[in-house]
């Protein structure tokens, strides 16, 4: 299928100027310009944001505007390669699936490589995660915790049921991983058939992952959840990939793999679209259509 007439527009205009790629740019630059390109959007519908501390790890937590008094609860780990990105990158995203969905939203600060390397954004992710669930009362919690994530978030996302299964932690109700990273090998032919052009590049994955993990480190399944000895007895999982998307494989891959293994996992692959289009859901139809297709999945896995 041809990329959706949107993003055709919107590449052609970016092509008039063109900007400096993330993997040109020191890490604080790339964080300005994923800021640029994803601001905080104060007029969105929501019912109140409330930044909190859960236990040294910083997040924001976002409650309906209408709904039930006790709900899911969403733990939610922006994208941006580990490197950049941060919880007003996220705003937007989490304000839309908060109120679309009838969720609490806890967005998570982790550290960010180089500062921190793997596993600091791991650790982070996990604290949050206990903290969340030692919390379901403060945090109108029905009991329901779902894991999500963007891009390095649904990688971290997709960790944390592992990790959670794995060291007897939190109940985690279902995952949802959005154009999720799940493996560091950037040789699949997704990377050849979309790795320039479409946002996400191959140059700008290989700097995420130079700033974020050793390579020795890489295969291991906190870094790597592809790489898992075993991916059964984890949460429901829904998986989100975009056809003009380096990580598209990966992402298919890991649901098929789920799938196999016993776990219940649900693969949406989207037609036209590239990766981050959550970020352009208030803008563009196909991009709406997409997102408001996964919320109906995740109403259905939360019963």
């Amino acid at each position: 299928m041809p990329l959706a007439p949107e993003y055709e527009a919107m590449f052609a205009e970016l092509a008039k100027e063109p900007a400096p790629a993330i993997s040109e740019l020191p890490p604080e630059g790339g964080r300005e310009m994923y800021r640029l390109m994803r601001p905080v959007e104060p007029d969105l519908p929501i019912g109140s944001v409330e930044d909190a501390d859960a236990d040294g790890v910083a997040v924001r937590i976002y409650q309906p505007s209408t709904g039930a008094s006790e709900r899911p609860v969403v733990v939610f780990y922006h994208g941006g390669g580990w490197v950049i990105g941060d919880l007003d990158t996220a705003d937007a995203a989490c304000r839309d699936l908060s109120e679309n969905v009838g969720c609490t939203v806890v967005s998570v600060d982790y550290r960010l490589a180089p500062e921190h390397p793997f596993p600091a954004p791991v650790d982070d992710s996990y604290t949050a995660l206990c903290w969340v669930a030692d919390n379901m009362a403060q945090l109108g919690g029905n009991g329901q915790i779902v894991v999500a994530g963007e891009s390095a978030g649904g990688n971290l996302a997709a960790v944390m049921s592992l990790r959670a299964r794995d060291s007897d932690g939190p109940s985690i109700t279902g995952q949802l991983l959005l154009y999720p990273v799940v493996d560091a090998d950037l040789s699949r032919d997704a990377y050849v058939r979309n790795g320039e052009g479409f946002l996400l590049t191959t140059d700008t994955m290989r700097w995420f992952w130079n700033h974020y993990c050793p390579e020795p480190q890489r295969k291991h399944p906190d870094a790597s959840p592809l790489l898992a000895e075993s991916l059964s007895g984890l949460p429901p999982a829904i998986v989100v990939t975009a056809e003009f998307d380096p990580l598209c494989d990966e992402g298919a891959e890991f649901a098929r793999r789920l799938q196999a293994e016993g776990s219940e996992a649900t693969l949406h692959q989207f037609d036209g679209l590239v990766h981050d289009f959550f970020a352009t859901a208030r803008m563009f139809g196909s991009s709406r259509r997409a997102v408001d297709e996964v919320y109906g999945s995740l109403k259905q896995l939360l019963g």
